[in-house]
């Protein structure tokens, strides 16, 4: 019987991250998703069920992310999909609510690898969410767009630094079925009506892309938009 492969998921109670944990946790590994209470984390773990397991992690609070991380043993894959939404303009610009979000998609994300690069094996992979908010900006996306961006930057330099982990991004458009976006019908509409597939992207798509990112061995520091096609017209 081969060895389980260990799974971290940050950000794995909802949306994008819990679809990730729950293929994993239906292949039978050994998966740990991050929520931002104890109680949230461990619910859903017990809902996605097999070997998977809660954690409490706030990336807005990276001083504490190690210790969060402590019982982590090991790490073959690593996705980090928690995000925190924040509508911000340069004209209207609220400083306190962009450097929550700033935190923790760009310190955040960096220290969560920093806690955890000494257990991930040479053969490790992990995978960063981003967005395609850093290509198409849209109204009230100036930090998003601006946290994406660096996301984008970070891959390379974990990249180049932590060899020979490999370290890739995933930048999806809107993602239909998530929480966010699927009360959005306007946007979603419009979004759709000028992608060239005329459909938008889902989470099983997401899901899909981050398998390919994790497990093709020659795929290392790419920034992957998955759109449709959208950034084309």
């Amino acid at each position: 019987m081969s060895k389980p492969v260990h799974v971290v998921v940050v950000g794995g109670t909802s949306g994008i991250g819990r679809h990730v944990a729950e293929s994993f946790a239906g292949r039978g590994c050994d998966v740990v998703i991050t929520g931002r209470t104890d109680d949230r984390a461990k619910s859903v773990a017990g809902e996605i069920g097999g070997r998977t397991r809660g954690l409490a992690v706030d990336l807005g609070e990276p001083e504490q992310i190690p210790a969060a991380l402590a019982d982590v043993q090991q790490v073959d894959r690593l996705v980090i999909a928690a995000l925190e939404r924040d509508h911000n303009t340069v004209r209207d610009y609220r400083p306190e609510a962009a450097t929550r979000t700033l935190t923790m998609k760009l310190i955040g994300y960096t220290t969560v690898v920093h806690a955890l690069s000494s257990r991930m094996s040479a053969d490790a992979a992990a995978v960063l969410l981003g967005g395609l908010a850093m290509h198409r900006p849209y109204p009230g996306s100036t930090t998003v767009t601006t946290a994406n961006g660096g996301i984008s930057a970070l891959v390379r330099t974990l990249v180049t630094e932590l060899a020979p982990i490999r370290f890739n991004a995933l930048h999806p458009s809107l993602v239909v079925d998530t929480p966010h976006w699927r009360t959005k019908v306007d946007i979603c509409a419009a979004t759709k009506a000028r992608t060239p597939t005329k459909r938008l992207v889902t989470m099983q798509d997401c899901t899909d892309a981050v398998m390919f990112l994790l497990e093709n061995p020659a795929i290392n520091g790419v920034n992957l938009s998955i759109d449709g096609g959208e950034l084309l017209v």
